[in-house]
Formats: C-alpha cells, sequence, structure tokens
C-alpha cells in the first residue's frame, strides 16, 4: 500500500500539466495585483481580454493566426531543448524564412500545387542553413549556440532590410517589397470571407500540427530522435555509446532552423504576403521561447501554449477598450513563465530530499 502511495505522490510531483495550469492561474493573479495597482478593476478588464478572444468568429480566427508562427518558433526552442541546446537564433531563422518565401514567392510565377510547396521548402532549406550554421561553429570550433546565433539573428535583421532596399524585391516609394504571387500564396478564401474580410485565415495552423507531428515522431521513434535526446540528456555518455555528437549538434541546430523559418514563410504565404523594412526585430523567435517553456519542451504541448501566448497576445490589446494598459499581458506572460521555471526548481529540490530521506531511512 506504501509502495501505491508513493507512486501517486511521484506522478503528482512530475506532473508537468498541473504545475503548468497552477502557473498560469498564479499568473493571472500577479496581472490582477497590477491592474489593481493601476487602479482597474481585473474582472473587468479580464472579461475584455475574454470576450475579445471567444466573443466573435473573427477573434478567434486572429488568434489562431497570431498564434501560428508561435506554435512553429516555439517548437524550433522545444526541439533543441530536447537536444541539449539553447536555439535563441529563432528571430534570424524566422527573418530568413520569411525572405526566402519573399524571394521564391515574387520572383517565379507557377500553378500554385507547386508554388506553394517549392517556396515553402526553399524557406525551410534557408533556415536550415542559418540554424546548421549555428551547429556548425558549436560542433567544429566549440563555439556557444548562443553567442553564434544572437549575432546570426541581427545578421539576417540587416540582410532582409539590405534586400529591400537594395534589391528586386524593392518596392518603389515603399518601406515594403514586392508581394508574393496569388499562387504562392495559402489564404483560405472562402473562410475569410465567411469570418470577415479583415481575417487573413490560412492553412499556417494545419501545416503547423503536421511539422509538430513529424518532430514528434522524430523525437520519440525513430534512431535519430534517440540519438539527438541521448545527446542532450548526457553528452559525454552519447559520445561513450558511438553517437557522433557533432554531427548531432549539426542536425539539431539544423532542424530546429527549419522550423523557425517554415514560421517566417507561413507568415508571408498566408498572412503579409510581403516584408517590410523592420525597425526591430518582431519578436517572434523570442516569444517562441517562452511558449516553448509554458509547454515544458514537449511538442504537443506547444500546440496549447502557442494558442494560449497567443489568444493573451490578441485579446490582450481589447482591454483597451475598457481603460486598462494592455502590457499587463507582458506581466501576465513574464509571470507564467517564472513560475514555470520555480516550480521545476523547486520540483527538482523536492525529489532530491525525498530521495535523501528514502536513503536515511533505508541506512
Amino acid at each position: 500500500m506504501s509502495s501505491k502511495a508513493s507512486k501517486k505522490k511521484f506522478s503528482l510531483v512530475d506532473n508537468t500539466i498541473l504545475f503548468s495550469l497552477i502557473s498560469i492561474v498564479l499568473g493571472l493573479l500577479v496581472g490582477a495585483i497590477a491592474l489593481l495597482i493601476a487602479g482597474r478593476d481585473p474582472i473587468q478588464a479580464y472579461s475584455a481580454m475574454i470576450e475579445g478572444i471567444f466573443g466573435k468568429p473573427k477573434y478567434i480566427a486572429w488568434v489562431i493566426i497570431r498564434s501560428t508562427p508561435l506554435i512553429l518558433t516555439g517548437l524550433s526552442i522545444a526541439f533543441a531543448f530536447k537536444t541539449g541546446l539553447f536555439n535563441i537564433g529563432a528571430e534570424g531563422q524566422f527573418i530568413i524564412g520569411a525572405l526566402v518565401a519573399t524571394m521564391v514567392g515574387s520572383v517565379i510565377q507557377l500553378p500554385a500545387i507547386i508554388h506553394i510547396p517549392l517556396t515553402l521548402l526553399m524557406a525551410c532549406l534557408g533556415g536550415a542553413i542559418w540554424g546548421g550554421f549555428a551547429g556548425w561553429l558549436k560542433s567544429k570550433f566549440g563555439i556557444n549556440e548562443v553567442i553564434a546565433a544572437i549575432m546570426l539573428n541581427w545578421i539576417a535583421f540587416y540582410l532582409s532590410n539590405f534586400a529591400i532596399k537594395n534589391t528586386w524585391l524593392a518596392k518603389p516609394n515603399s518601406e515594403a517589397s514586392v508581394s508574393i504571387h496569388d499562387s504562392a500564396t495559402i489564404g483560405i478564401h472562402w473562410l475569410t470571407d465567411l469570418v470577415g474580410p479583415a481575417t487573413k485565415v490560412n492553412w499556417g495552423i494545419v501545416i503547423s500540427i503536421v511539422f509538430i507531428l513529424v518532430i514528434a515522431f522524430i523525437l520519440f521513434k525513430t534512431t535519430l530522435g534517440f540519438e539527438l535526446r541521448g545527446v542532450g540528456h548526457n553528452k559525454f555518455g552519447a559520445e561513450y555509446g558511438g553517437i557522433d555528437v557533432n554531427k548531432s549538434i549539426l542536425k539539431s541546430m539544423a532542424i530546429a532552423g527549419i522550423l523557425s523559418a517554415a514560421a517566417g514563410a507561413i507568415q508571408v504565404m498566408g498572412v503579409a504576403q510581403n516584408i517590410t523594412i523592420l525597425a526591430a526585430p518582431e519578436g517572434y523567435g523570442f516569444d517562441g521561447i517562452a511558449v516553448a517553456l509554458i509547454a515544458n519542451s514537449n511538442p504537443i504541448g506547444v500546440i496549447f501554449s502557442g494558442l494560449l501566448f497567443g489568444a493573451f497576445k490578441y485579446g490582450g490589446t481589447k482591454m483597451q477598450a475598457v481603460g486598462a494598459p494592455s502590457e499587463v499581458v507582458n506581466i501576465v506572460i513574464g509571470s507564467i513563465v517564472y513560475f514555470i521555471a520555480l516550480s521545476n526548481v523547486l520540483r527538482m529540490l523536492y525529489i532530491k530530499f525525498r530521495e535523501k530521506k528514502n536513503k536515511g531511512g533505508n541506512a
């Protein structure tokens, strides 16, 4: 009976979904305190946010549209976490994906059945090269992937701006590039007309879920996934077991780059249909870090954390209608990430304490 109780206790301690839900509630409470300090009614503000998420079909559509790139960048970072790497370069890979998609989508005109997969494939290839380069620097020269990826983020940022100003992508008298051809777009026009002409309903969320299922299969059902997770769990143990650690690092960063670049491509093909000169990074890659942390780096969990993040980002703007500052949403998200990180630390300390106590009891 005691063994059954200990198993139940252990499962409760290791229940990451429970800890994530508690962290979300605590984050909302912190946001409520911030609203009270600002002299606003938290119930009224949160009601406006919920109404802004679920009030109309077009609101729900926009939440999904806003969530799609976050799901993919979150998946990219979660995948890298699983393999022992920190892909802080998701922002740059996103930019490269958007840039390549715009190039391929605008320079040639093909039947949609060829043009759409070709545009997405070339964008993913660009992301694989961009992410893989950071992995190559780490595997070949031991350069930390965080430092390399941050530098690559800025190179991608300025490269995109340069391309819009100085290549065939330049649109006269505009801060935006030329638009991609209709044959390279992934909009669902009949659903857009049904939900509302202001929305940009597209196949992006479906493509994202396909990517998630493929990554989950690779990680947990293939030899490659076993090797990558082995390197992430214990690099030296994996090397002792005959796994080529350097190749695994390169593969992992290349795959992570593919996912972030796909997010950029989908944003262009499904929503913007061009790219603009950026004054600052848009933040999709950096927001993906929070999405991955909320999901505890679980590929399937990224769907729900991405949707939650997108809902907060879109619905939070509706709080301004009742006079509440929309910055409260960022406080809520930051608090959620903080509590999740704190819960992981507390869980680790508790498990170590329990193991030490069990050893003392057995002795």
